[in-house]
């Protein structure tokens, strides 16, 4: 059945539509002997008769009748597909993965939300993972476009800022530093430290942050998301350094306290990263515009927490 073609299928079926050899080779545009050439290659490779003789006309046998349901599954799933392409061509419709870290759930459902709304014919493919599991997405171009904190620089990547991304140091609000003003950000290596997990953006930066003050931290927690170093922080096992986008809920209601530690917070920026080698269809291309104008309205409002100033630190990107 592999020899099968396309064009015995659609000759069947056009005898089938019309009755007759000379009629099919019409609508196919076509002569008569050439319908002949295609049922006969066609019954060859079968094994049996396709067309039987009933008066003038010709009706399909049994086995013809099978090759005319498959033949109408072939032509549907290509009517499919075709609808696929076509709406890979618009702007307006298609499908787009997007990578987000889990740092940036906080705020970039809330983007992919409203540009959903806008585009309703545009599905989107949301993946959630830390930061070397959306690396690896963008490296396999399974993701069209990804947000992030600091791009990697191991990947041939085009990195968009999207807006300023604050890092804190947050604690217990009965803990005893917190109302404290201008804290040495030395002390705060000799706290007991709940910090992420190796290969986690958080983790790299609360490492860097150290290794500058030439510190070595206590770490007495280590913790696989950011809910649960909250809820850690919350019942007061230590303090976390922490994305101040991700306890904007959390410092609002006084469950958690932002400790004021001398050149904080940290001033990174989220990005909308896409790596070049992939093809940017039309639907991507129009996420990818609408994250770069847009996604900055959306993060979080952190309660106490002044714009970025020129003398606080800034992370190396």
């Amino acid at each position: 059945m592999r020899s099968v073609t396309l064009k015995q299928l659609r000759a069947l079926a056009a005898v089938e539509r019309t009755g007759a050899i000379t009629a099919a080779a019409n609508e196919l545009a076509v002569t008569p002997p050439a319908v002949t050439a295609q049922i006969q290659l066609l019954e060859r490779i079968v094994g049996l008769p396709v067309l039987e003789r009933a008066g003038a006309t010709f009706r399909p046998t049994v086995a013809g009748r099978e090759l005319l349901d498959a033949a109408a599954r072939i032509e549907q799933a290509l009517a499919e597909c075709g609808g696929a392409l076509d709406a890979l061509k618009s702007l307006d419709a298609g499908q787009v993965a997007v990578g987000v870290v889990s740092t940036a759930k906080y705020f970039a459902p809330h983007a992919l939300a409203a540009f959903a709304r806008a585009n309703p014919r545009i599905d989107l493919k949301l993946v959630v993972g830390n930061r070397a599991e959306i690396i690896a997405g963008l490296e396999r171009l399974d993701l069209d476009v990804a947000i992030m904190g600091r791009p990697p620089e191991q990947l041939d990547v085009e990195a968009e800022a999207i807006g300023e991304h604050p890092h804190v140091v947050v604690a217990d609000p009965a803990h005893r530093l917190a109302g404290r003003r201008a804290i040495p950000a030395a002390e705060i290596a000799r706290e007991r430290l709940i910090s992420r997990e190796d290969g986690s953006g958080t983790r790299a930066l609360t490492e860097r942050l150290f290794e500058s003050l030439d510190e070595r931290p206590r770490y007495a927690l280590e913790m696989g998301s950011n809910e649960t170093i909250k809820q850690a922080v919350i019942a007061g096992l230590g303090i976390s350094l922490i994305s101040a986008h991700t306890v904007a809920a959390e410092v609002a209601d006084g469950r958690l306290s932002i400790l004021d530690v001398t050149g904080l917070p940290i001033i990174r920026q989220w990005y909308v990263v896409r790596m070049r080698g992939k093809r940017f269809l039309p639907a991507a291309r129009r996420l990818h515009v609408f994250l770069k104008e847009e996604a900055n309205r959306f993060l979080p409002v952190v309660p106490g927490l002044q714009p970025a100033e020129p003398q606080r630190r800034r992370a190396r990107n």
